[in-house]
């Protein structure tokens, strides 16, 4: 099990190296032998640090940031790092903005130029604004007609109700419309600054390169007069758990019905975490084995397929499980769901059980570091919201601490089916 967490060349020492410059640009590097490198900012601005009244902001600064800056026009952009064969991409969830980079070694410099410009330079040109507002109102209506996927966004308004968590990522086309360049100015002054970022670097590059060229790049970005606006703490307010079952249904007119039920949960400080990682892989994980799939598939043919997620923020987190099925089979798909969890609840796993789920585990674990891309970006967001560096080594050691009582106890508190909230379109 241990061969799992070998470097991807295992000659090379895993040797992690962080630097904070004078502007407050945290910097993490991890190397390898490969001639493919990874880089790029997270930008700790996300969809819980907007303002009430800037629905969708986080989001609508990532698409413009590719729109112009005060150094390169929009097909320079494009063109920047397609013309040696990479790519640029980027993403916003409701923790952070990610920009991120995938190219060979020797272009380096071409590309952490590329990423400080349009983090730190952006225009946002109103014409620009408003073409793409078009653009993010055409993905707002994509995800109408995709139940599958709408159905996570108003689940998570209900489990996060009245909170930032519980906002749409995408806003709302009214506000969106009434979006101007100095509105975006506002929101990137105050949130894209190098003391709120971290850029990371994943592949074979000297790291006091890395220093010196970030040096040199963001040298004079931070000023005095961005630090006089204020950023929104991140809001930490207490949530309610329901102390009895929610169930909301809403109609669409679909071909199935959706169905997610689940709980508000840990955040990725507590150390509990590791255990409901590992119950969530044994009830709904990509295991065709999951508790969930041989019930409601593979016994009963409900489903076609059925699978739970855990969303974890620094400070809380979600659980959920999601279902397709036949209108008329939604009650029977939920009291398999709840006959699973109150197993868990009512009966600790045997130490055979436990130690065939760690191995299962273990080698997902193992797998997904091999996909290269999302281990970089999970090397910056972890040094973001957390200061340390990503461990699967780690990992592994506090899940193989686990005991059957430790897991009964969180399924206890996590899986009480009488606290559910669930969602159904139908």
């Amino acid at each position: 099990m241990e061969a799992a967490f070998a470097p991807v060349n295992k000659k090379l020492k895993i040797m992690h190296q962080t630097h904070t410059l004078s502007n407050g640009l945290r910097i993490i590097h991890e190397p390898s032998r490969s001639e493919v490198l990874y880089c790029g900012y997270v930008v700790c601005a996300g969809t819980r640090h907007e303002e009430e009244n800037d629905s969708g902001m986080a989001h609508f600064i990532e698409h413009l940031t590719f729109k112009g800056t005060t150094h390169r026009k929009a097909w320079q952009i494009t063109n920047g790092l397609e013309r040696v064969g990479g790519d640029l991409n980027a993403y916003t969830t409701k923790q952070e903005t990610v920009y991120y980079a995938t190219i060979l070694r020797q272009d380096f410099r071409r590309a952490a130029d590329l990423l400080t410009d349009i983090v730190f330079n952006s225009t946002f040109p109103q014409h620009e604004i408003d073409k793409e507002v078009e653009v993010i109102c055409d993905e707002i209506d994509s995800y109408k007609d995709s139940p599958s996927e709408l159905i996570f966004d108003e689940f998570e308004s209900l489990i996060f109700p009245n909170h930032p968590l519980g906002r749409d990522i995408l806003g709302t086309k009214e506000r969106l419309h009434e979006y101007r360049t100095a509105d975006a100015l506002l929101f990137t002054h105050r949130y894209y600054q190098p003391d709120n970022c971290v850029f990371f670097v994943y592949g074979n590059v000297d790291f006091n390169r890395i220093v010196r060229t970030l040096e040199k790049l963001t040298e004079g970005i931070g000023s005095a007069e961005a630090e006089s606006v204020p950023r929104l703490q991140q809001t930490t307010a207490t949530i309610e758990k329901p102390r009895e079952a929610v169930t909301v249904f809403r109609h669409h007119d679909t071909h199935q019905a959706h169905v997610l039920i689940g709980s508000r949960t840990f955040g990725g400080r507590d150390p509990r975490r590791y255990g409901l990682f590992l119950l969530n892989n044994i009830l709904g994980g990509p295991g065709m084995n999951s508790r969930f799939n041989l019930s409601l598939r593979e016994h009963a043919g409900l489903v076609y397929s059925v699978d739970s997620y855990l969303a974890t923020y620094p400070d809380d987190g979600l659980w959920e499980v999601y279902f397709g099925c036949d209108v008329a089979d939604i009650e029977r798909c939920r009291r398999l769901i709840n006959k699973e969890l109150r197993k868990m609840v009512e009966k600790p796993l045997t130490q055979n059980q436990l130690n065939a789920a760690l191995k299962q585990v273990i080698g997902q674990i193992g797998i997904s570091d091999d996909h290269l891309e999302q281990h970089a970006i999970g090397l910056g967001k972890t040094f973001a919201h957390y200061g340390r560096h990503k461990d699967s080594r780690q990992v592994v050691e506090h899940l193989r601490e686990l005991t059957p009582q430790q897991l009964q106890e969180i399924a206890a508190e996590v899986y009480d089916v009488n606290c559910l909230t669930t969602l159904v379109y139908n």
